[in-house]
């Protein structure tokens, strides 16, 4: 293990390692005024969601590292103590990205990237028009985190209204992932896209208590081919199969018992991969 002190890094270099393992990051493409009514368009991914009740989400425009000055962001909300905070999505991205450039004072962002500015209907900065979603918020806080460049200033928002364009609903109008498409930030110049191979599901343990992983057998604890993800799937069932005869009729579990216990466990990871829990612990079991 590489191991650092944040104190003797530089903090060009600290950044990068930060950024590079807190990934992926959400981006809030946040909607600010000034005091004259000038907008302004920038992305952050120090951001999230942080209460549903309350609904509340925070980002940081934090100090610049190179020179310690504030962005306009910071210095908008201020003087105006509102945000619309607008989700970023594959479609938008390099527009969005094009909105970060740190064009001087009073130009607006908007213009710049190409993107629509839409009429909010509570506060006075602008919608996205292209985000999938986006909400309009007050400024409860903005807590400075410090004084010196890196240093970042929570902007805590609660949303005093949600908007979410209707393609992004599925039939029961939930939200549906794959139609949101958003990306997340990474270390460097790389992002990241929720979409596609991209995604996979872990079911939710709160719904039933697993038996844990001090409960599974050492034997399969300490196999030579089950990994750590591996161990925790099976660790999520509730109770172990008992129905275990229902398996010996398959080709590949015949073939498995025939050459010992790696096969039967590369059996099992297979059967893990394709979402088929009980049937894993069966062949274990058998």
């Amino acid at each position: 293990m590489l191991t650092i002190d944040p104190k003797n890094i530089p903090l060009p270099k600290l950044h990068a390692y930060l950024q590079g393992v807190v990934a992926p990051r959400p981006i809030a493409l946040a909607s600010t005024v000034d005091r004259e009514g000038n907008v302004n368009l920038s992305p952050f991914s120090f951001f999230n969601v942080f209460s549903s009740n309350p609904p509340i989400l925070v980002f940081s425009p934090s100090r610049r590292g190179r020179d310690n000055t504030t962005k306009h962001t910071y210095e908008n909300v201020l003087e105006v103590s509102e945000v619309v905070i607008n989700i970023v999505n594959y479609d938008i991205v390099q527009q969005v990205s094009l909105s970060s450039t740190e064009y001087p004072k009073g130009v607006n962002e908007f213009v710049k990237s190409g993107l629509t500015p839409e009429s909010s209907i509570i506060v006075k900065p602008p919608r996205v028009k292209e985000s999938p979603a986006a909400f309009e918020c007050k400024v409860n806080d903005v807590i400075k985190l410090g004084n010196e460049g890196g240093a970042g200033n929570l902007v805590v928002c609660e949303v005093l209204l949600a908007h979410f364009r209707e393609d992004i609903l599925d039939a029961e109008g939930r939200v549906d992932t794959e139609k949101v498409d958003t990306v997340g930030r990474m270390g460097g110049d790389y992002y990241c896209r929720a979409h596609g191979d991209a995604l996979f599901t872990v079911p939710k343990p709160n719904a039933k208590i697993g038996i844990g992983y001090d409960q599974i057998p050492e034997k399969i604890r300490n196999s030579k081919v089950l990994t750590g993800n591996d161990l925790g799937q099976l660790g999520n069932i509730e109770k172990l199969p008992v129905d275990l005869d229902q398996l010996k009729g398959r080709p590949e579990v015949k073939e498995a018992l025939l050459r010992g216990e790696e096969q039967i466990h590369r059996l099992a990871q297979m059967y893990l991969q394709q979402g088929h829990l009980e049937d894993a612990w069966r062949v274990l079991l058998l």
